[in-house]
This record gives C-alpha cells, sequence and structure tokens, in this order.
C-alpha cells in the first residue's frame, strides 16, 4: 500500500525533496569510478534481475549479471546506516519511521532474493564508500577468478 505523503512544509522543502534522485547518485558515480580504476569495466547500471519464472526481482545499483554480483549503494539517511544513526526529521515523523521501515524491509527483501537465486550481493554505505567499494571490487575479483558454480582450477 503507497504511503501518502505529507505535503512540504514550505517550498524550499519541496524543492529539495524534488531534486533527490534514486540512479546516478554521487556516492553511485563514487563507486563506480573507484570499480573503473581498479580494472573492472563492465558492469551493468540498473540491470533488471528476474526470477527463473520471469517475476520481476529487482535492479540493483551495479551488477555484473553474468558473475551474479550485484552492488548496492546506499545513502545512510535513506536507508538508515547502522552505523551512522541519524535521527528522523521532526515533522511529520510517524511518516518518516514508517517510509524507513520499508525502506530498510524491501532492502532486505531484494538482496535475500538475489542470494537466493544465487548472487553475490554487496552494500555500499555512502559513509564507507572507500571500504564498500574495496570490498566490493574484491567479490568481482573473485568472481572474474572463479566464475559462479565452477570449481577452481589449478
Amino acid at each position: 500500500m503507497a504511503l501518502e505523503a505529507p505535503p512540504a512544509s514550505s517550498p524550499a522543502v519541496h524543492n529539495v525533496m524534488v531534486a533527490n534522485r534514486s540512479a546516478n547518485t554521487k556516492p553511485e558515480i563514487l563507486v563506480r569510478r573507484m570499480l573503473r580504476q581498479a580494472g573492472l569495466p563492465g558492469y551493468r547500471l540498473h540491470w533488471r534481475i528476474d526470477d527463473p519464472v520471469g517475476r520481476y526481482v529487482c535492479r540493483p545499483d551495479i551488477a555484473y549479471p553474468g558473475r551474479k554480483v550485484a552492488i548496492f549503494v546506499h545513502g545512510c539517511f535513506w536507508h538508515r546506516c547502522p552505523e551512522c544513526d541519524l535521527a528522523l526529521p521532526k515533522s511529520n515523523a510517524e511518516y518518516w519511521s514508517e517510509k524507513f521501515e520499508r525502506n530498510v524491509e524491501r532492502d532486505r527483501e531484494k538482496a535475500g532474493a538475489l542470494l537466493d537465486l544465487g548472487w553475490d550481493v554487496h552494500t555500499v554505505w555512502e559513509c564507507g564508500i572507500d571500504t564498500g567499494a574495496a570490498s566490493a571490487a574484491n567479490a568481482v575479483f573473485r568472481a572474474l577468478i572463479q566464475p559462479t558454480g565452477t570449481p577452481k582450477e589449478g
């Protein structure tokens, strides 16, 4: 069920909220740049992943479909980073609390569904881009060395 957003408290707040993007955010662009610099191009942006029956599962921010590696780049505010422990907005707290709970639950569901499909799932938090991107790059390196479902030869 869609949650009805309350009206903005001012035109300035409205403009800020309208300007929020879901794709090609600064943290996402930084992670992509780091992956390219690490010699890992060839990713797909917002690649649609379906289950074996053809039902939509999700679109990770960055995906290596052939290696089944999905990378989500989460903003600390919208996805409620466990490290940052950010406060809820003071106005319309009930709305925001519900919205953030839904966001976190949806993130859990997406990651769980991808894991069930055999994907390697990584979350890079905005506050930890350096370490998170390095961890994701290592996972992609491992996937390149050892293809999914195939024992390493040599």
